[in-house]
């Protein structure tokens, strides 16, 4: 199992994750920057491309993106991303050209290449990659994101976490180490206590870390922004009882099955929004952040469909399932 596991679901990204539904809410195995982007350029049948270091391909891999995505590129875009010299941006688009003649056109007017009429895509491209980087930009070789490349509203984040929370929390993760921290809850004041996180995860409106809590002797979500005097215990073991193979509800796989719920009109629309095969979408969430899940995308999970109100555009079919879930009180309508 890799170290730790980074989880994201965010509002305008979530359709692609729940179409790709062994990766919805898991992402994995090493934390990456938001604005990260290396599509997979496949086996190409030019020797010349073929043989390149992966910086050249991630040159050729940009040239494609915006070729396929924005229209048009041209070699002072491949300088300012890669600090690229003139003469290696003019071997790269030469490079291009002969592995894949039809996918680019060079325009004399605005000196300029442009999408090819025969556009066939070398690289593999994710929905929710392309979207991140549309709306974030690539950055300029950096972790941090740049401006954006198209015009884009993004979802309101009212809850961040702090850098020197953060910090140890991801370095505890990465190492596994146990952390020492204060921390606030809705039962108690402010606490000391000891946990063992391996795994950030998001549940749509606040970001949480899954650990091993020493105190309760049981894994449990603590939420950063409760967090408070976060240090990692440098010297620290973990048990067995703590390793996230140990964590029940965390391994558990729960599959449901997503209709649109039988209140709404056009049920059809409903099942062309969100990728529906024969009037179901089928996804798969870990139990312990499953409930978070089905609260963010609106779900009715009640067994009778009994909630009412336009947001609720999907219903849980199989609400059985949900059947020693944890988190399924999170849920909108579940009952035991």
């Amino acid at each position: 199992m890799p170290k730790y596991e980074i989880i994201r679901a965010t509002l305008y990204n979530q359709i692609d994750y729940i179409n790709k539904a062994n990766r919805l809410l898991f992402y994995s195995p090493a934390l990456k920057c938001i604005n990260a982007y290396q599509p997979f350029i496949r086996p190409p049948c030019s020797e010349s491309v073929q043989n390149l270091s992966q910086t050249q391909r991630e040159r050729l891999a940009y040239i494609e993106f915006r070729l396929l995505f924005l229209g048009e590129v041209g070699r002072q875009d491949l300088i300012q991303r890669f600090c690229a010299a003139p003469a290696v941006a003019t071997r790269d688009f030469a490079q291009y050209r002969e592995a894949f003649p039809n996918n680019i056109s060079f325009n004399g007017k605005t000196k300029s290449y442009v999408l090819g009429n025969e556009f066939s895509p070398a690289s593999k491209h994710f929905p929710d990659q392309v979207l991140t980087v549309l709306a974030h930009g690539f950055g300029d070789g950096g972790i941090y994101t740049g401006s954006s490349l198209l015009p884009c509203e993004l979802p309101l984040v009212l809850s961040r976490p702090t850098i020197d929370i953060l910090a140890p929390i991801s370095r505890a993760i990465h190492q596994q180490k146990i952390v020492s921290l204060d921390y606030r809850s809705h039962t108690s004041r402010l606490t000391k206590g000891e946990i063992a996180p391996f795994a950030l995860v998001n549940d749509g409106l606040r970001w949480r870390v899954r650990s091993y809590d020493r105190k309760s002797n049981e894994f449990r979500d603590f939420v950063l922004t409760r967090m408070e005097d976060v240090s990692v215990i440098h010297e620290s073991t973990l048990q067995k009882h703590e390793l996230p193979s140990a964590d029940i509800q965390w391994n558990r796989i729960v599959e449901l099955d997503l209709v649109p719920h039988p209140n709404q009109e056009h049920a059809e629309i409903i099942e062309g929004d969100y990728g529906m095969i024969a009037g179901v979408l089928h996804i798969k969430l870990r139990a312990s952040i499953a409930g978070y899940a089905l609260r963010q995308l609106i779900v009715d999970c009640s067994p009778s469909h009994s909630l009412k109100g336009k947001e609720y555009r999907l219903w849980l079919k199989n609400h059985l399932a949900f059947y020693g879930v944890s988190s399924a009180i999170l849920a909108p309508g579940y009952k035991v």
